[in-house]
């Protein structure tokens, strides 16, 4: 049955991305990831042949970059550590000079999972969303966090829904797919530390039209977080701060699409 579905996923996506002549790049970035990264690259090749993938090797003091030149995977080695902001939006730049169509955000620790990829590139293939995030709180499957986690993330929800109008229930959620135009613009302009919850907010700024799909994600297997437990509080602290920053940086000029 696994093996049935996947041909029809390959099926239809091959055929609906080569119809309209459309490029993906998964973004995956990664610090000290070496415990996990081979294995998500060999799920990622195994299901989702036909899009492409660039790993961002963050700083890491591991052997991440060691394997990305051992097996000869496609990676981009930063001189420093950037933190995620800066990874990802690497990804994003390259994305934008090689002319993707659409990029998707993907851990490089295991939790997300390539099968959902299709859920998460319909949306933007159909012309009904600009930026796709998949959600673990719409079916409650699968790893939901911490409970000071979930806590901490619906109070940031509550705060876009304040600022912005929309409700997004899984914000820090880091499996996202975004079109061309969202591409130039976080390939431009994108937040630095913690950022997943401050890039809704320019989304929603831009006019950008996000939607979330369910996905079930695993448990972290090894590697390092970029939140700690030592660092929750300043992390609410912060992103609380820019995420009103973000929304009052706009004010109420009206975004050009």
């Amino acid at each position: 049955m696994a093996a049935d579905n996947l041909m029809r996923l390959e099926s239809v996506m091959t055929s609906k991305i080569e119809g309209k002549d459309t490029r993906v790049l998964i973004i995956i970035p990664a610090y000290n990831e070496s415990e996990s990264i081979e294995k998500v690259i060999d799920h990622l090749t195994a299901q989702a042949p036909w899009c492409d993938y660039l790993i961002i090797n963050d700083g890491s003091t591991d052997s991440t970059l060691s394997i990305c030149e051992q097996e000869h995977f496609h990676y981009l080695d930063l001189p420093i550590n950037l933190g995620i902001g800066g990874a990802v939006q690497a990804g994003y730049v390259y994305a934008r000079k090689n002319d993707y169509d659409i990029a998707v955000q993907m851990d490089g620790d295991g939790q997300h999972d390539i099968s959902y990829l299709k859920d998460m590139l319909q949306p933007i293939l159909d012309g009904e969303a600009d930026i796709v995030i998949g959600s673990r709180f719409l079916k409650k499957e699968g790893f939901q966090s911490s409970q000071s986690r979930r806590i901490g993330i619906g109070i940031l929800s509550m705060l876009i829904r304040l600022t912005t109008g929309q409700r997004i229930m899984d914000v820090t959620s880091g499996y996202r797919a975004v079109n061309r135009m969202f591409i130039d613009i976080y390939s431009r302009d994108y937040p630095t530390d913690y950022p997943e919850p401050e890039a809704i907010v320019t989304a929603i700024m831009h006019r950008g039209r996000v939607k979330e799909v369910p996905v079930r994600m695993r448990a972290r297997e090894s590697g390092t977080s970029s939140i700690t437990l030592r660092k929750s509080v300043y992390y609410m602290i912060k992103v609380t701060l820019a995420i009103l920053i973000c929304r009052l940086s706009y004010g109420f000029r009206r975004a050009k699409r």
